[in-house]
């Protein structure tokens, strides 16, 4: 990809908002796959592009966070694709610490839903910049005035909009553009890359209410008028800074109003962006630096890692978000954890499955490398910095299984199958340290489900996934090694060790973990891994 200004952001919703349909039209925008139809569709069958998992395509879901780049408006583009489902949310969080800005998706029947506050959580944490799209106008929907109050106060944020829907449900004839003062319908036009276009520049003009309507002409202009006298003009300041959301109408599957919103964001969303590391030994109270993507030297850090995405290949993919320099293939880059120098052969870029070699990556830019099992979700790269980006973590989980081998000797395809999916972010392992048990910890139940299919499907491993008396865990941090001692000797049967070695204490109920820590004074115990959000 040629040296473009880098535009890099992910799509956040509710299940079922649209977010998948919209993800193939941009993507059809961007040139990436075509058909007659304007669908994005893959060599291989009729799946969108960025659902290349089969359970993805059995339930109609996104599971796993996908890259997909192409170019737009002179802008090289990296969509992460970002699983919907509410089990999914640490893979999505995860994601959100690689991008700069964000689509929010709004079902325009249903307002906001719980996923969607959440989400909008971990953006705020950054000052995300946030671009709505309003969906499904095209069936009966809320008031747009009713949707911009419903986000507003669910979601602390500015909404201005940037066009408004002349109807919907049947009667839904397209957007009215507030910057052009045109109206835009598809429903008459064979290609979505030329929509009909009505100036609407006088609203009293015979032409609109011919194609509209007299009755939704009349309540646009009263809409207008409304929006004009009640709402702020768009500041791009303010977008910025994550204080406003330009808001969008539309239906993704009719295409209406995708287009605006592409162009929105590579017309105005942000460059990448100086971030933070923490200077070596990496601790709590390590010094902090700021890294400007324009510095000459290169870094970056993993922020997923995807197995067997190709089967017959038996591989798995790293992936890394280059914040500043240049990446070069076949040149070393320093691994900070391990303090080792690697090369890297061949790096790649992503259309979901699809791939291409790069021999340059810029900040910004999202590309894949293998990963032979060395590598961990927030590793950092360097040109030999001894530094650690920040804010990668992993959350508390809220369900546990024990995980039981109906075949003894699978045992070695069992460890290797769970450390490999643990350190791709599908699940979290532990260890109980009292009896031994191998124990998952996720955030959803449905990561249960999909750890038992890729265990058999790809490690041929069958096993039992039976309950356990935890119900969430603490990383633990001790003042000193005789108090460390004395509470492992205490709470034995509490004591957990996760995947990366590091002592957590299961939590059994609330009560349990608030008399716990009023016990022990000297024992700091942390929500989130990574000892730097969520302090408690």
């Amino acid at each position: 990809m040629e040296r473009l200004p880098r535009c890099t952001f992910a799509i956040i919703s509710h299940p079922d908002a649209g977010k998948t349909t919209v993800t193939e039209k941009l993507l059809w925008f961007g040139g990436v796959v075509r058909s007659q139809e304007g669908m994005v569709k893959s060599k291989s069958g009729d799946y969108a592009k960025s659902d290349w998992m089969q359970m993805e395509q059995d339930r109609g879901i996104s599971i796993t966070s996908s890259v997909m780049s192409f170019e737009y408006n002179k802008r090289a583009v990296h969509l992460l694709d970002t699983p919907g489902h509410k089990d999914f949310s640490e893979d999505t969080y995860r994601t959100l610490t690689a991008v700069e800005s964000v689509l929010m998706m709004i079902d325009g029947a249903k307002g906001v839903e719980g996923q969607t506050e959440k989400l909008m959580d971990v953006c705020r944490l950054r000052d995300t910049p946030v671009i709505t799209f309003i969906n499904k106008f095209d069936r009966d929907s809320l008031d747009p005035f009713e949707l911009i109050d419903n986000i507003e106060k669910k979601l602390s944020i500015q909404c201005v909009p940037m066009t408004w829907p002349l109807g919907d449900g049947v009667d839904f004839k397209g957007v009215y553009d507030f910057r052009t003062k045109e109206v835009r319908s598809f429903k008459d036009s064979k290609n979505p890359m030329e929509p009909m276009i009505i100036d609407a520049s006088n609203l009293d003009d015979e032409k609109l209410a011919k194609f509209a309507g007299p009755a939704i002409i009349e309540k646009l202009k009263e809409d207008l008028q409304m929006v004009e006298e009640l709402i702020e003009p768009f500041s791009e300041e303010m977008y910025l800074e994550g204080i406003q959301t330009p808001v969008f109408f539309g239906s993704a599957l009719y295409n209406f109003g995708v287009k605006e919103v592409l162009d929105m964001i590579t017309n105005h969303a942000p460059a990448p962006r100086a971030r933070k590391v923490k200077l070596a030994p990496y601790e709590l109270d390590s010094a902090e630096e700021i890294v400007d993507p324009k510095e000459k030297k290169f870094s970056g850090f993993i922020f997923k890692i995807q197995a067997n995405m190709d089967k017959k290949h038996r591989d798995r993919i790293a992936f890394m978000r280059v914040c500043s320099g240049v990446f070069k293939r076949n040149t070393k880059i320093f691994h900070t954890r391990t303090e080792k120098e690697i090369k890297i052969a061949s790096p790649q870029i992503f259309q979901a499955r699809d791939r291409e070699l790069v021999e340059e990556a810029y900040p910004g830019d999202i590309i894949g490398i293998h990963d032979t099992g060395k590598f961990q979700i927030g590793d950092t790269f360097t040109e030999g910095q001894k530094i650690q980006y920040t804010g990668i973590p992993s959350f508390a989980p809220e369900l546990f299984k024990k995980v039981a081998l109906k075949d003894p000797l699978k045992a070695k395809h069992l460890d290797k199958g769970l450390k490999q999916l643990s350190e791709e972010g599908a699940t979290q392992i532990f260890f109980r340290e009292a009896t031994g048990e191998k124990m998952l910890g996720a955030v959803g139940a449905l990561q249960f489900e999909v750890v038992k299919f890729r265990l058999e499907d790809e490690y041929n491993v069958k096993a039992d996934y039976e309950g356990t008396p935890f119900s969430g865990v603490r990383w633990l941090r001790f003042k000193d090694k005789k108090i460390e001692d004395a509470f492992k000797r205490n709470y034995s049967t509490n004591i957990l060790v996760d995947g990366k070695d590091r002592l957590c204490y299961g939590v059994k109920s609330d009560w349990d973990l608030k008399l716990c820590m009023e016990k022990n004074e000297g024992v700091s115990f942390y929500k989130n891994s990574d000892y730097i959000e969520n302090h408690h």
